[in-house]
């Protein structure tokens, strides 16, 4: 009887995360790997800028969610 190795699953790297908007301390949820820039929702104020890869947050980084 051959004895099966386990393979491990490979996690994914992009997540969703809490971030605060620096104006108006607006606290909303983004994709790490966002293509699209986001805005606040209150203020209107660019959070997120794609880059092709991980975004850059131009927000103050909370906590990863989920």
């Amino acid at each position: 009887m051959v004895k099966k190795t386990k393979i491990p699953i490979p996690e994914p790297r992009t997540k969703f995360i809490l971030i605060r908007c620096p104006n108006c301390g607006n606290e909303q949820v983004v994709f790490s790997h966002a293509t699209f820039p986001v805005r606040c929702l209150i203020c209107g104020n660019q959070l997120v800028r794609p880059t092709g890869g991980r975004a850059m947050l131009q927000a103050q980084f909370i906590k990863v969610v989920g």
